[in-house]
């Protein structure tokens, strides 16, 4: 059986911001779009921090296994 990409698709980072790239020319862009970046960046930068808690929250719930 082979596994199709529609199920696995392959994403990037870049793809998910819509084409955002840091440090790009924002001088041709509406003040709608602005408005739409700034939004799916802040919507980006809480799901890094959630995954950052979640990483600490296993490292630490690890460390205090191997404490006994």
């Amino acid at each position: 059986m082979a596994i199709h990409d529609d199920l696995f698709p392959v994403t990037t980072p870049a793809a998910k911001l819509a084409g955002h790239v840091v440090g790009s020319d924002i001088s041709t862009l509406s003040e709608v779009e602005i408005a739409e970046r700034i939004a799916d960046l802040s919507a980006e930068i809480e799901r890094l921090k959630r995954a950052l808690e979640d990483k600490r929250a296993s490292r630490f719930a690890a460390e205090n296994v191997f404490k006994r």
